[in-house]
């Protein structure tokens, strides 16, 4: 019986889940037809917290939006607290508008005549303290971090007078227009035609009190400012598990910070030759291991990653292990090092794998291999023909964000014609669905045909591969690459995909 138990497991370990069916859940911002978008409103920093309540978006206007879920509150009690109370939530995330605030303004740099702009690069959410969010924003040149918190209103009550009298610091009202010297009475107040003591004058003083009401007004409060470290346009920030230390890289550098210290920061890699002309590589991209504090990764122009060991050394120039893909002999042309720059890497929650995403496509590697990633999801093969084109209006040069789901089993990345590609990575698994940031996101699918010969899983296969059709995408749809899903975040903990289609938020669940 055991035996046959143990074997059943096995077989379902064995078989990869089925593809998820993606359906729409919200969208903030969204625009109307014709209407023209506002370069300042454009989304370019996305992230869920720990817990996946609270999303934060920033913007190229330096604002940055807080979103909170709203699905478990109506409930009452958090997630967690409602699984352990056996509640099943049929219900799909809902978030709502929170808060915002102006987290960044324009700059210039005088020393080196250089405009500094507000946009957010990237936003990182700290652990929480005392029911108050701390989040960490940056933009080319500085990081802050964020204390946002709930504060009751506090009035001013149990006045002598009619407070909508009172102006001021204790004077009272006056509808005169004089402007002649006024005599003043002894406790600071000033006469005046529409104040006058009651007959037999006021039987006892009662100076005026503050109290809290029950409302409340959310508050956004800059703690610490992180300046003047970098010389070089930062690129990433990454909190570090202790919840002490974060990392902040630009194209040459990485510096290791203290929360609490904002004056000071350790250079932890530093890749700048003495002579500039000697310049191959740049920094692209660094991330913390989501659990062990000393270790951390970092991608390169050259389509590298580093694993590096804050214990081996105080400066972290050699790596602890590198991760590269060897090129194919012979398939080596002007754009092959443009097209292989890693534009953003990522852990996975257990920390055992990194997935990475360049031009042409996303890559999962092992962490305990370093011969080559495990698996590779095609996501722009079909537009190799256009290269040039590309690389010519510089959407070549576009740095496209990836995601991993919490449970690990599927990726995500972003496409032109406001697109987006979930993978599935478990092995064996063929899903690979191309989704569209609009409210229909199953519109570009394409259709299960009426003849039975061919199977599903050939379909999505293609799907997988991209097609070979230069000028249109995966599904026979003409391309357009103005408009492009650079920025996306998954769901901690569910199968829930926030997506930036230029000011507009998408939502979408499975």
């Amino acid at each position: 019986m055991n035996g046959g138990d143990e074997g059943a497991e096995s077989a379902a370990q064995a078989s990869p889940p089925q593809p998820l069916e993606w359906k729409f859940s919200q969208v903030f911002g969204e625009r109307t037809a014709g209407e023209e978008v506002q370069e300042v409103d454009i989304i370019s920093a996305i992230e869920f917290d720990k817990t996946g309540d609270h999303l934060a978006t920033g913007d190229r206007g330096g604002r940055v939006v807080l979103f909170e879920r709203t699905d478990t509150k109506d409930h009452g009690g958090s997630r967690r607290d409602l699984e352990r109370m056996d509640y099943s939530t049929s219900r799909h995330p809902e978030f709502r508008y929170k808060t915002e605030f102006q987290s960044h303004e324009p700059e210039f740099d005088y020393l080196k005549s250089l405009e500094i702009e507000e946009k957010i690069n990237k936003i990182r959410w700290c652990q929480t303290a005392n029911g108050a969010l701390f989040l960490l924003s940056t933009n080319d040149k500085t990081i802050k971090f964020w204390k946002v918190q709930e504060k009751k209103v506090k009035k001013i009550a149990d006045m002598n007078v009619d407070p909508s009298k009172a102006v001021g610091n204790g004077n009272v009202a006056s509808s005169s227009n004089n402007v002649s010297p006024k005599p003043y009475l002894a406790n600071g107040g000033s006469p005046s035609k529409e104040f006058s003591f009651p007959p037999g004058g006021i039987p006892s003083l009662r100076l005026p009190t503050v109290v809290t009401s029950n409302e409340t007004s959310l508050v956004a409060r800059c703690r610490r400012v992180y300046a003047h470290a970098h010389d070089y346009h930062i690129n990433s920030i990454s909190n570090n598990s202790d919840g002490e230390t974060f990392i902040s890289a630009d194209d040459l550098r990485i510096n290791l910070w203290n929360l609490e210290i904002s004056n000071q920061s350790f250079n932890i890699v530093d890749v700048k030759p003495a002579n500039m002309e000697d310049l191959t590589e740049v920094i692209t991209s660094a991330e913390f291991h989501p659990t062990h504090c000393n270790m951390l990764a970092y991608s390169s122009s050259k389509g590298s990653i580093r694993l590096i060991d804050l214990r081996q050394s105080a400066l972290c120039d050699s790596h602890a292990i590198l991760f590269e893909e060897q090129e194919a002999p012979g398939s080596r042309s002007f754009f092959t090092e443009i097209i292989a720059s890693i534009s953003d890497i990522k852990f996975a929650k257990d920390g055992r794998h990194i997935l990475s995403r360049d031009y042409m496509n996303l890559k999962l590697w092992d962490i305990n291999m370093d011969s080559g990633p495990v698996a590779t999801f095609q996501v722009h093969e079909y537009l190799r023909p256009k290269l040039c084109d590309l690389y010519e209006n510089d959407s070549i040069f576009d740095k496209f964000e990836c995601c991993l789901s919490g449970d690990g089993l599927r990726v995500a990345t972003g496409s032109y014609s406001n697109l987006f590609r979930v993978f599935g990575c478990a092995p064996g698994s063929t899903e690979a669905t191309t989704l569209e940031a609009s409210k229909n996101p199953m519109r570009r699918q394409v259709q299960t045909p009426s003849r039975p010969s061919r199977s599903l899983s050939s379909i999505t296969r293609v799907v997988r591969r991209g097609s070979d059709v230069p000028g249109v995408d995966t599904n026979g749809n003409s391309f357009d690459f103005t408009t492009k899903l650079l920025h996306l975040a998954w769901h901690p903990t569910e199968n829930s995909i926030a997506c930036a289609a230029a000011n507009s938020l998408y939502m979408y669940y499975a």
